[in-house]
C-alpha cells in the first residue's frame, strides 16, 4: 500500500527544539463523501507503517470498511514513516532526533486533516496501543472536531508499570555495544534489539496464551521458536534508534501535560466530550483495564468494554478478538 507525505515544514515541538522540514507519512482508503461527515482516523501504533495499521485494523465487512468510510492512517514520528531518527538528515538524525510528544503526533495529524485532506468532523477516532494513546489526545485536543473514540489497549497516561516494561526494552538496545549512543552505522545493534524481542515476548502476550500453547498456532514448536520466528522479525525490521524514539514519546504520555490542563490529568481527561468506548483486554500486562476503568470514570458517559481474551495486548491480531472490537466500533459508527 503506497504511503503519501504531507510536508509540515519545521515544526516546533512541545518539549522544546524544532523539527526541521517535518514530514508526515499517511495512507488514505475510501473515499470521503459529500457530506464530509465519513471520516475515521486510525493513527499508526509502535513500529507500524500505515500499512500494518490499515491490513489490520479495516477491510471489506469490517467495521473500518473503506467501502463506507474514509479512513486516514497517520504515521507518528519515530516510526519509519514519518519524520524518524532513521530518516532525518544531520544535524537531527539518528541520536540526536529530537524529543517528541503524543501531543505533538496530534498536531501535526490534525494540521494533515484540516489544511491538506480538508477535513472538519471526524465520526471516530480509533487504534491501538500507542494509536490508542494518539486517540485520548485527538479527543481532549480537539472535542469539538471528534464525535467518537475508541482506544484499543492503550492509555492516556503511561503507568508506572508500563515504564517498568519499557526501561527493560530500551537497557536491552543501549546494553548492546553495537548501538554506540545511536551513531551506529553498517553494524546496527542486533544483538540488543533481539535481547528486547525476547523481553517482550513476555509482555505482548498473556500467560494464559503460553500456558494453552497458543505459539503453536504461528508454527512454532516451542517459545524458543516462537520468539525467533514471531519476535525477532518483527522488532529487526526497526531501526533501533526508531524504537527508542517511539519508546520515549510511549514513556512519557500524560494527557494532562498540555498546557490547556496545567499537569491535570482529570481535567484532561474530563475535556473529552466524544461518545467514548474504551477496549483494553483483560489479560493486557502493560496497559490493564484497570486503568481504563479509571479514564472511563473521569469521561462523561464512557465506558470501560474489557476484550475477553488471552491474548493479552496482541488481542487485535486475534480474529476472534477483532469481532468484538468491530461490534463496539460499529455501535459507534452507527449510533
Amino acid at each position: 500500500m503506497p504511503h503519501e507525505v504531507f510536508e509540515l515544514g519545521d515544526t516546533a515541538l512541545q518539549k522544546g527544539g524544532v523539527l526541521p522540514a517535518a514530514r508526515l507519512g499517511y495512507t488514505t482508503l475510501g473515499e470521503l463523501n459529500e457530506a464530509r461527515d465519513n471520516v475515521v482516523v486510525c493513527p499508526t501504533w509502535f513500529t507500524a507503517t500505515p500499512s500494518d495499521t490499515a491490513a489490520t485494523m479495516t477491510g471489506a465487512g469490517r467495521a473500518l470498511d473503506p467501502e463506507r468510510y474514509f479512513i486516514v492512517v497517520p504515521n507518528h514520528f519515530g516510526a519509519g514513516v514519518s519524520s524518524s531518527p532513521s530518516n532525518t538528515p544531520p544535524p537531527f538524525d539518528r541520536g540526536r532526533f529530537p524529543h517528541v510528544t503524543t501531543y505533538d503526533n496530534v498536531a501535526a495529524q490534525h494540521r494533515l486533516l484540516t489544511e491538506e485532506l480538508g477535513v472538519e468532523r471526524i465520526r471516530l477516532v480509533t487504534s491501538w496501543s500507542m494509536g490508542a494513546c494518539q486517540t485520548y489526545a485527538w479527543a481532549a485536543r480537539h472535542p469539538e472536531m471528534v464525535r467518537a473514540i475508541a482506544p484499543i489497549s492503550g492509555s492516556a497516561r503511561t503507568a508506572h508499570f508500563n515504564k517498568v516494561f519499557l526501561a527493560g526494552n530500551i537497557r536491552a538496545i543501549t546494553s548492546d555495544p553495537d548501538w554506540n549512543d545511536g551513531f551506529y552505522t553498517d553494524k546496527p545493534p542486533v544483538r540488543g534489539v533481539r535481547a528486547m524481542a525476547a523481553l517482550y515476548a513476555g509482555w505482548g502476550f498473556s500467560e494464559p496464551f503460553y500456558r494453552a500453547e497458543l505459539f503453536r498456532a504461528f508454527g512454532a514448536k516451542d517459545v524458543d521458536e516462537f520468539i525467533d520466528r514471531f519476535w525477532d522479525p518483527f522488532f529487526l525490521k526497526c531501526d533501533a534508534n526508531d524504537l527508542l524514539a517511539q519508546m520515549w514519546t510511549w514513556w512519557n504520555n500524560d494527557l494532562g501535560d498540555h498546557a490547556d490542563f496545567g499537569g491535570d490529568f482529570d481535567a484532561a481527561l474530563g475535556a473529552i466530550t466524544a461518545r467514548t468506548i474504551i477496549l483494553n483486554a483483560e489479560t493486557d500486562s502493560y496497559f490493564p483495564p484497570v486503568d481504563s476503568e479509571y479514564e472511563a470514570s473521569r469521561i462523561a458517559g464512557a465506558e470501560s468494554r474489557p476484550i475477553p481474551t488471552v491474548w493479552g495486548h496482541l488481542a487485535p491480531f486475534n480474529p476472534q478478538d477483532q469481532e468484538f472490537i468491530d461490534a463496539a466500533l460499529r455501535e459507534l459508527l452507527e449510533d
